[in-house]
């Protein structure tokens, strides 16, 4: 067996290394035509009809989100295990200066793939094409297309629509300035609260009034008494999204939104619910009348699986990776892949780009590395590596079994 895997890794390479001119263009492509996230209509037309051209059955407008879509290939009989890559292709609004004069500039707002979502796109639109195109090994690879990732988190709702019901294995890689393989994320939610009070001249009946900012203002209040009662890893951000029109005039409606982030998904929801008990109180004390609602889908912590986490590593060193961290770093920000890694086995991983500089998602100066030819070597050494632990998960259903079942304790001790 092993002599058989061996020279189906080998087969992949050489498969990854003529067909490489391809994912490069695919990243090429997303990211010069970067869309913001829910209207990504050129990159999921771009990647499906990508898909189509290998021979893969491909499902739009997939769990009802317009720009998903499910690309699937049977491998042998289909019998063995499912193995699902995600790609990511929703870009970030970016800051565009541009020299209108000698001594004028202008700035403007545009799509902007400084996540590097494009390279997410190429790296899993790759491995797949490239499975696909072996034989001897049976299963299915699938590449599920997943928008909306920067706002709403659209794995969130596919998770709900059973998108990941029959995956077996869920692998997804991301760019970052380190290696990690024990990635974690902030459960997080984002909650808008919205009060409703009485308008009336402030200067003249203001005993007749109701003022809705009062009760923003109480509940903030609230909040930050709140903090110091919290362990460590919560982190609560808050604005005032209406606060009144005119300083002469009662505030009737004023609204603020929360994000409220917590290392486990049980503690944050503890937290939540305080917060929400904030927004009852300036209810109570001003008489303005509260409702809320989630602005974008609650997203969960990541739930690693040690096994997964060892396949990685071990095809990670085995393609000249050495600098790999695997101790757990307290999280910073937050992501829908932690939805998936709670009902799937979920290997998210993060590569280090090896650039010539700092290199830092979410900021401009990413925009200068993610479709370089940094990105593009880093790019083929992790389709390999994808490609090869795949082969060994395909090829040792026993192993899936094993994988799934430590899953399922994991999440039986953390009471999912």
């Amino acid at each position: 067996m092993k002599e058989i895997i061996k020279a189906l890794k080998s087969k992949f390479s050489k498969i990854e290394e003529g067909l490489g001119g391809e994912f490069e263009e695919i990243s090429n492509f997303i990211f010069m035509n970067p869309e913001l996230s829910g209207v990504e209509y050129v990159a999921s037309a771009y990647l499906i009809d990508y898909m189509k051209s290998h021979g893969f059955s491909v499902t739009g407008s997939y769990c009802d989100y317009d720009t998903a879509f499910r690309a699937e290939y049977v491998l042998g009989t289909g019998q063995g295990p499912t193995i699902a890559f995600l790609a990511e292709y929703d870009a970030l609004p970016i800051t565009k200066i541009q020299k209108i004069g000698p001594n004028r500039t202008v700035k403007s707002i545009v799509p902007g793939h400084s996540c590097g979502h494009n390279w997410i796109s190429a790296s899993t639109a790759g491995v797949c094409t490239c499975i696909s195109k072996l034989e001897g090994i049976d299963g299915k690879v699938v590449l599920i297309g997943t928008p909306a990732e920067e706002t709403v988190g659209s794995k969130v709702d596919m998770v709900k629509a059973g998108a990941f019901d029959d995956i077996d294995i869920v692998i997804q890689p991301h760019l970052e300035g380190f290696t990690d393989i024990n990635s974690t994320a902030l459960a997080s939610d984002a909650i808008e609260f919205r009060f409703s009070g009485k308008a009336t001249h402030a200067a003249s009946y203001p005993h007749k009034g109701i003022n809705a900012l009062d009760a923003v203002q109480l509940m903030f209040s609230g909040v930050n008494a709140m903090r110091q009662q919290l362990k460590d890893d919560v982190k609560i951000c808050g604005i005032i999204s209406s606060g009144g029109e005119a300083p002469n005039v009662i505030p009737d409606y004023a609204s603020c939104r929360y994000s409220i982030r917590s290392a486990e998904r049980s503690y944050l929801n503890e937290v939540s619910q305080r917060v929400v008990n904030c927004a009852r109180g300036a209810e109570l004390m001003t008489g303005a009348q509260m409702t809320y609602e989630y602005f974008e889908n609650p997203t969960d912590d990541i739930l690693n699986v040690e096994i997964l986490q060892a396949l990685l590593k071990e095809n990670m060193i085995a393609e000249g990776i050495q600098n790999i961290r695997d101790n757990i770093v307290m999280p910073t920000g937050s992501s829908d892949i932690g939805n998936v890694s709670q009902v799937c086995p979920t290997m998210y991983f993060e590569i280090d780009i090896e650039a010539d500089g700092p290199f830092f998602t979410h900021e401009d100066i990413a925009l200068d590395y993610v479709n370089s030819p940094y990105a593009y070597k880093k790019m083929h050494q992790v389709i390999r590596i994808m490609g090869n632990m795949a082969i060994d998960l395909l090829s040792d259903s026993r192993r899936v079994d094993e994988i799934k079942k430590q899953h399922m304790q994991s999440r039986s001790i953390l009471g999912s």
